[in-house]
């Protein structure tokens, strides 16, 4: 299912795809000023556990046709939306992910932790793994790590099972076939997603621009949320309006 609000139809449809174990109040700090920028829509990825069922569900609520925001995660489901109906997307904003696939160490990391969380209550994200996800020198910034906690917290046990059982594939060759103008975002202190994955992405898909966010860990939306609706809206008022 995809929640949208404001009602504004002379503007674009705005589709954002949240991030591992992440909802859509990831947006709150950027929320008023998206929605000047269109009506927006909130995809749900907790629902599914693999990366092309989660973009086949998005697809069956999703407006006719509407720009894509993918966060991480999101990010992938976002390239799978564009494998399973590129007519829909008018422009693609990839933020923050990549389209490497997992080597053998992730995927045993992840059946390691799949094992546990079967066998055990949900209690959240270990603080290893949401610090990880910040600046460094924003690792034990309370306000945040406390914001990602409760959003894992409201996705739950289900959701981590089926999203970390959702393995990535190597997108890479796929993304050649995109034609819609896109925008790749990197920020340079993340941890999870590198500037070179986000560099080979924009080299490879033709109609792409990159921008590169300075003194940002992985989460932009609550790290730098001013400086990413910034970039966002130049970017659509070039992509959409034009």
């Amino acid at each position: 299912m995809t929640q949208s609000v404001n009602q504004n139809h002379s503007l674009p449809q705005l589709l954002l795809l949240p991030g591992f174990m992440l909802d859509q109040t990831l947006w709150d700090d950027m929320r008023d000023g998206l929605a000047q920028l269109g009506q927006l829509h909130f995809g749900d990825l907790g629902q599914d556990d693999s990366i092309s069922a989660m973009a086949a569900r998005v697809l069956q609520s999703a407006p006719p046709r509407f720009v894509l925001i993918g966060f991480s995660m999101g990010g992938y489901v976002a390239q799978a939306i564009m494998q399973q109906a590129p007519e829909r997307v008018i422009a693609l904003a990839l933020l923050n992910t990549s389209a490497r696939q997992q080597d053998p160490r992730e995927i045993a990391g992840n059946r390691m932790q799949l094992e546990l969380a079967r066998q055990v209550p949900f209690k959240g994200l270990t603080s290893r793994a949401l610090a990880s996800s910040l600046h460094p020198d924003r690792a034990h910034d309370r306000v945040l790590l406390d914001r990602l906690q409760a959003m894992a917290l409201r996705n739950g046990k289900e959701v981590f099972i089926n999203q970390l059982s959702a393995l990535r594939s190597d997108g890479y060759a796929e993304l050649e076939n995109i034609r819609c103008p896109t925008l790749v975002v990197a920020s340079s202190n993340d941890q999870l997603s590198s500037i070179a994955e986000a560099q080979l992405m924009a080299a490879r898909i033709p109609a792409a621009g990159m921008v590169v966010i300075e003194d940002c860990g992985h989460m932009t939306p609550l790290e730098k949320p001013e400086e990413l609706l910034q970039i966002l809206s130049g970017w659509l008022l070039q992509s959409v309006n034009n």
